[in-house]
């Protein structure tokens, strides 16, 4: 994660919609019970995806790697009430808990949870995506973008999490197994090259990526 001043982010927490029973729940759980859990959503991104969600408001949303799921919960949330969201997790043993807390949430209706490879399970949806938000195998980047932009439609948007990396995508030099950084680092120059889209990064959390299909 990049670093803020903690007085910034305590006041950044005190004047934002607070974070509600049911996430707070998913967050507890998420920390107590999974390996991994700074994997999670923070509260301010959250805040942020769904935000984005109600300017946007999109009818089909893809997410690639659901996790918990705090992120599928607040992107479904903010879809119209003909919204649906599809997202896809790797980690079958994930599933249980997060189709749970869809349930609590009153979702499960406005999500299509698929356990599996992105790439593989992709390629099978019949639908034209409104928005796609990223947040899978980081090594993975550079071929989710390959196989989802075909998927998208003009004046669609991306949103890609973890850009910056924790600061390692401007290291001198990279570990040769460091697979992750590369892949990031391989999925932001295609971005940048790409002149089929209009892009900005967002130094929020571990960095956000916005990408517009023109």
């Amino acid at each position: 994660m990049l670093t803020i001043d903690k007085k910034l982010e305590a006041y950044i927490d005190d004047h934002i919609d607070m974070e509600d029973e049911i996430l707070t729940e998913l967050n507890r759980e998420t920390n107590q019970k999974i390996y991994h859990p700074q994997r999670l959503t923070s509260h301010l991104q959250g805040r942020l995806i769904g935000m984005i969600c109600k300017m946007l408001r999109p009818v089909r949303v893809l997410e690639i790697g659901t996790f918990t799921g705090y992120s599928s919960i607040c992107i479904a949330r903010s879809l119209p009430d003909n919204g649906l969201l599809y997202t896809i997790e790797m980690n079958d043993e994930l599933e249980d808990l997060t189709r749970s807390f869809f349930e609590k949430a009153g979702l499960p209706a406005r999500i299509r949870f698929l356990i599996g490879d992105a790439l593989t399970i992709i390629p099978g949806i019949n639908e034209l995506f409104d928005l796609i938000y990223i947040d899978g195998n980081k090594k993975e980047y550079p071929d989710y973008y390959r196989i989802c932009f075909d998927k998208l439609r003009h004046g669609g948007f991306i949103i890609a999490d973890n850009v910056l990396w924790s600061g390692k995508i401007v290291q001198d030099a990279i570990e040769s197994g460091d697979h992750f950084t590369k892949g990031i680092m391989t999925f932001n120059d295609m971005v940048k090259n790409d002149h089929r889209v209009e892009k900005v990064i967002l130094p929020v959390g571990d960095g956000i990526s916005i990408i517009l299909k023109k």
